[in-house]
């Protein structure tokens, strides 16, 4: 989509005491598009990348709507030094210029790093314990992310997204990013066929996708959406992750594996790209135009406890 030009009029009505606004910008296009990528899935969910959206436009939209977009990540033990890039690449590109709280999980509340804070964003702190296993990190996520939204987000956000804090924003990751259930298109597999997928393919599992099934390989690392629908979502998974744990079964992705399977029978209603959660800022691709959030290259013995 080229770049718009925009104008701005404002009318003043002394006798009715109101304000007429408009916003001129250029006629969209039904046939004026990329055409490298697919921009919609085959239940008709939108699939988002750079030049699918106007930015100026739809800001336009959701500007008056005072929305709050609740956000988390998880700091266990040594993540804790990804957190303020985290924050400070999230204050310069995450909804910027809307309400924003940071829920903080971590095992050391003492060691979140001082950053400064935009207007109307604030940062919450959660306590939560510690593991010798990242295995059961990762996994107990989704049984704190329920509880979260079934308490302590009542009628305090909009919508809400759950990150990896091992990642850095590089550009905008704002309002064309809301939906009802979202979720991010693998940045390994998007360009794959289904039975190379990394689904969990053992039958006993609850996460069991059969190499014949599935629609996308969706990243764990960034998913979102309106706050009951991410309830719904990791209530079902930690719920999924009970029934394996009782039968001594872990699937091969723990909590991402859940959430593949929760997403192939609860098709997401908007799709993010993997400009939405690549995998090196030093990694190209044709497809890839603008590398919004990317995950931080680390030696995974260095910050797992168990790796």
């Amino acid at each position: 989509m080229a770049s718009a030009s925009y104008s701005e009029l404002i009318i003043y009505n002394p006798k009715a005491n109101i304000f007429k606004y408009w916003l001129h910008y250029k006629q969209p296009s039904a046939v004026d598009a990329r055409r490298d990528i697919a921009t919609v899935s085959s239940w008709l969910a939108p699939i988002v990348w750079e030049g699918t959206f106007d930015p100026t436009l739809i800001d336009n939209v959701y500007k008056p709507k005072n929305l709050t977009i609740a956000t988390t990540v998880f700091v266990v033990g040594k993540y804790m030094i990804f957190l303020k890039d985290f924050l400070e690449s999230a204050e310069a590109h995450y909804f910027v210029g809307y309400r924003v709280h940071y829920y903080i999980f971590t095992d050391q509340p003492e060691a979140i790093p001082n950053v400064k804070l935009g207007e109307e964003r604030k940062l919450i702190v959660l306590k939560v314990p510690s593991s010798n296993r990242w295995q059961d990190i990762s996994m107990g996520r989704m049984a704190a992310l329920e509880k979260l939204t079934e308490s302590e987000l009542d009628n305090k956000a909009d919508y809400i997204f759950c990150f990896d804090v091992d990642a850095k924003f590089y550009a905008r990751w704002s309002v064309e990013t809301l939906s009802h259930l979202v979720a991010v298109i693998h940045p390994w597999y998007y360009n794959y066929p289904r039975e190379q997928f990394t689904n969990e393919r053992r039958p006993e599992s609850e996460a069991f996708i059969p190499a014949d099934e599935g629609d996308f390989y969706y990243a764990g690392g960034a998913f979102g959406g309106t706050v009951q629908e991410v309830h719904d979502l990791t209530k079902t998974c930690t719920e999924k992750q009970s029934i394996d744990r009782a039968k001594s079964i872990e699937a091969l992705w723990h909590d991402e594996s859940h959430l593949n399977k929760y997403f192939l029978y609860n098709k997401p209603s908007k799709l993010l790209s993997p400009e939405y959660l690549w995998r090196d800022i030093n990694a190209g691709s044709n497809e890839v135009k603008v590398i919004r959030f990317t995950s931080v290259a680390k030696n995974m013995a260095e910050v797992r406890p168990n790796a």
